[in-house]
Order: C-alpha cells, then structure tokens, then sequence
C-alpha cells in the first residue's frame, strides 16, 4: 500500500482508537477495503479472528462465525473505512494483472476499472510519482518492460501507450480488445499484441501524440509541374532562322532571274518569316 500522508495517518490512528484496535489492524484492513474497491473487503488478522469477509451493504463473515460482537465490530470498521476512501479522488480501482515470459518473448493481459470518488478532504496518501505516460491517462489495465521498452494498456480510454528509448507513443487502440502483448527476442524489437483480429503490430495503429505532443501531419501530395519545354523550332534558335533566311535570299534571287514573279515571292517570304 502507499505511504500514509500524516492527515492520513492521523485518520487511521483515530479510527483504530475509536474502534479498540491497533493502527497496525486498522491498516490491514483499510488495504483490504481499498483492494475491494470500497464495497468489500477479504481480510485477515489476528485482531480479526483470523481471516473474514466483509460486504456493503451484505454479509459479514469471520473466523468465529458464532462471535456476533467481533462480526459487528468489523462491520462498522469497514462501514467507516469505505466511507473515508470513498472521499479520496482517483483512489478505488480494481483490476487484475497477469505476465508470463515465454521463448523469449513476455506477454501482460489483464483487465480493469477505474473510477473516481466524491468529496474535497485532504489525501490519505503521499501523492505517487507523475505516470511515465503522462497526466492524461490514469489507471492502466495492464503493464510491462523487456528490453528498453515498455508499455501500458489503457482499455476504457482505447489508448495504448509505449516508452522506448525516453520517447513515450501514445496509439489509438480503435476496437481492438487486447489481450496481451509480445515482443522479439531483441532490444528494440517490433511489438505486436493479440485483439480479436489475431496478432497485430502496434505500429500499424493511428498515432495519437509523442513525448504529449500530437504528431504533425504530412502536407497533402502535390505533383510537381513538369519543366517547360520550349517548342521545338523555338529551341532550336538560331539555326532555323538563319536558314530560313538563306531561302528567303534564295528566292530573292530566283525573282530577280523571272523564275518566280513579285506575288509568288511574297507569299513564299511571309510563310517563311511566319516560322520564326
């Protein structure tokens, strides 16, 4: 369990002297009704008659099943107990997690909830340290590292996150339902986890932010213009027109021996001169 804050501390010693138990019992038990998520609690001390169970608003079991006074005793204890946790914000979860390495690989499943209690007093617990994967995701459903990488599981907020390298991905999860995850037997290697679709690499999941930045997209496909290209008697420059200025004297000279007459050399001239 997390460390007591001294308000926390100050609440558990009063609770115990309240209910003629020592802090030690009164803490074992407040674990127990945090594991039941506030609505039961499967303990067991010796202040407690050894091993029991407790339920909202039901039952009330202990060792000594004829002990009516112990059986009250620890029903008002855990009636109190869920009352004071169900004040603090972010605190009640359940879940259960599973890991298991094989040929190389390791592979997490597990599922779970969160939820979120009511209430403005001040924190049974030293705040834990900031998540790896950043304030925007809280109470993964299952977790694990191998090989520099590790990786966190959230399924109610469909959100996959993984560090590798200091660099935290954060992927959309879209239907898939995960069951567990594996990865090659090397630093660095792909991971891949099991959802209803069979076996499915995480890189082929939508990015949703790195290192808590969304990623920049890439600017839509433009084809580049071809290159201009002159037309082809324009590219050839000069050397058309100095011989279509040679025919031009040419002609000039067929004129002037009666071969062709005035019009027929005009036409000629202005058709030439048209193709520079």
């Amino acid at each position: 369990m997390r460390q007591l804050s001294p308000t926390g501390q100050q609440a558990i010693d009063d609770i115990a002297r309240r209910h003629g138990i020592s802090a030690d019992a009164a803490m074992s038990m407040l674990d127990a009704v945090v594991r039941g998520n506030g609505g039961m609690a499967q303990f067991s001390h010796p202040e407690f008659g050894g091993s029991g169970q407790w339920m909202r608003g039901g039952m009330t079991m202990v060792s000594d099943m004829f002990n009516n006074q112990l059986r009250s005793r620890v029903d008002a204890l855990c009636f109190e107990l869920a009352n004071l946790v169900a004040s603090q914000p972010d605190l009640l979860r359940s879940g259960s997690f599973q890991s298991q390495s094989q040929n190389g690989q390791e592979q997490f499943s597990g599922s779970g909830t969160s939820h979120t209690g009511g209430g403005n007093s001040a924190s049974l617990f030293v705040p834990p340290p900031p998540d790896w994967w950043g304030p925007t995701l809280r109470w993964p459903d299952s977790t694990g590292s191998q090989n520099g990488i590790r990786y966190a599981n959230f399924a109610q907020a469909r959100r996959l996150a993984i560090e590798a390298n200091g660099v935290v991905t954060i992927y959309d999860t879209l239907d898939h339902q995960i069951g567990g995850f594996s990865q090659q037997q090397s630093y660095g290697g792909s991971l891949s986890f099991n959802s209803q679709y069979g076996l499915i690499d995480v890189a082929s999941l939508p990015v949703v932010s790195v290192n808590g930045m969304e990623p920049v997209a890439a600017p839509p496909y433009q084809p580049t213009p071809a290159p201009y290209q002159a037309p082809a008697a324009a590219a050839q420059g000069s050397g058309n027109a100095q011989d279509i200025f040679a025919t031009i004297e040419r002609l000039a000279e067929l004129r002037a021996k009666g071969v062709l007459d005035e019009a027929e050399f005009q036409a000629k001239k202005t058709e030439l001169l048209g193709r520079l």
